[in-house]
């Protein structure tokens, strides 16, 4: 049986040989691009699990932990940074353990204000202010917005750097915040928690074709 030769094969494919040699031909055959890598968003302390993926995060962020308890952590350690008096003096490892949990939301949270291809599904109409919580009104019609609002200008490594410095201060029995500004990313942070809440609610669908995401 004859096999057909490299020659035969050019041939077919309607190159002109000799003028396509075994070098060109190799250098045009590429393998298909691979896809990059999602980065893992260090969730495996508090969760137990590997999450890379920025809605399967806040899944297990809330499981772990309510909205409330939540707030109640950060607005508890931001009280403690002025004082000469340890948070949670008897179990502050209990603090640590909501700081790295948060941490690894930040991450999330970056990730989710770089996204073009999901929209949050519309949700109830706001009757009262009690539903937006930290929201306003647009915000609360599109709580994607606070995520690129929030990053626009920071990155994520700065609400990192807040969350270390705030739970840093409020374990220390003394006062050394040194003019660090905690009030702005706490008022932020507290505004991403409530959009993700909210989108975890309601849900994200595919941006159609043709269209943009809100905001």
């Amino acid at each position: 049986m004859n096999y057909p030769t490299l020659r035969d094969i050019i041939f077919a494919a309607g190159i002109e040989y000799p003028s396509c040699s075994m070098e060109f031909y190799l250098r045009n055959l590429k393998p298909p691009p691979m896809k990059k890598p999602i980065d893992p968003l260090e969730a495996h302390f508090w969760s137990g699990h590997d999450l890379r993926r920025p809605l399967e995060l806040l899944d297990a962020f809330f499981d772990y932990a309510h909205l409330d308890e939540y707030k109640e952590v950060l607005s508890g350690a931001l009280l403690h940074t002025g004082r000469e008096e340890v948070y949670h003096r008897k179990h502050p490892g209990d603090v640590f353990l909501f700081y790295t949990a948060l941490r690894s939301f930040v991450k999330a949270s970056y990730r989710l204000s770089q996204t073009k291809k999901w929209q949050v599904k519309e949700g109830i109409l706001c009757i009262s202010v009690l539903h937006q919580a930290s929201l306003d009104k647009q915000e609360y019609a599109d709580p994607l917005s606070v995520f690129r609002n929030a990053f626009a200008t920071h990155t994520s490594g700065h609400y990192e750097n807040f969350l270390c410095e705030l739970v840093h201060l409020a374990l220390c029995p003394y006062d050394d915040s040194g003019g660090y500004d905690l009030l702005t990313p706490y008022l932020q942070l507290v505004k991403m928690l409530d959009a993700a809440q909210l989108i975890r609610e309601r849900g994200v669908e595919r941006v159609q074709k043709g269209s943009t995401p809100a905001g």
